[in-house]
């Protein structure tokens, strides 16, 4: 995909990008929900930036009610049509929305998580908030993203603006949304013949129960 900002942060960029040939993302879930999650009794679900579904299915396979949320309906169409090859399209519906308009109109589900999401212009704070808003009462919010690393030195200005550590999110949580985990996990990956380090902004937060 191209480095122009238009490209990387509107529905028009990833329509390309997941119109070609192949799947762009492994399929595997992202390690920071398979930390926190694997522990949790499987209810209901929100992945907001879903992209192909991968996360979708690992949590529809362990019995959760999944909502998959994304911009791109090329995307949803790839996620869907991997829900169904994976024999779990049954426990999810699909959901096309930004992010950066996203309301949930007083729906709310046990667990709202978003992926390496990174609106631009440090917009992951407002989007934060806006998910926080839909964690049902006792639920939790997992938010990760990439943090800023010598990493990404090579990326646009507008790229660099999008990064955020999970810190920052702290002042997106209303004040019943208490923060449990708020860490700069080191992660090594691997893409093609390089290796590298990143950092993965991980902020789980818990709702207070109901009274």
């Amino acid at each position: 995909m191209s480095e122009h900002a238009e490209d990387y942060f509107e529905p028009a960029g990833w329509e390309q990008r997941y119109a070609g040939a192949g799947s762009v993302w492994s399929g595997d879930p992202n390690p920071q929900l398979v930390a926190e999650v694997s522990g949790f009794e499987p209810r209901t679900a929100l992945d907001v930036g879903c992209g192909e579904g991968g996360d979708v299915i690992w949590l529809a396979r362990r019995g959760w009610t999944v909502t998959g949320a994304d911009f791109s309906a090329a995307g949803l169409a790839r996620a869907a049509a991997n829900a169904e090859a994976a024999g779990v399209s049954e426990q999810i519906e699909w959901w096309q929305v930004d992010a950066r308009e996203f309301d949930a109109q007083g729906r709310v589900w046990d667990l709202v998580t978003t992926h390496f999401l990174h609106p631009p212009d440090g917009g992951m704070i407002a989007v934060a908030a806006r998910l926080a808003a839909a964690v049902a009462p006792g639920g939790h919010l997992l938010v990760v993203g990439h943090g800023p690393s010598a990493t990404h030195d090579r990326q646009s200005d507008e790229r660099r603006r999008a990064l955020f550590r999970a810190a920052d999110l702290l002042p997106a949580l209303p004040a019943d949304v208490h923060p449990l985990v708020v860490e700069q996990r080191p992660r090594t990956v691997t893409r093609g013949d390089e290796t590298f380090e990143i950092e993965d902004s991980t902020l789980l937060a818990q709702r207070s129960a109901a009274p």
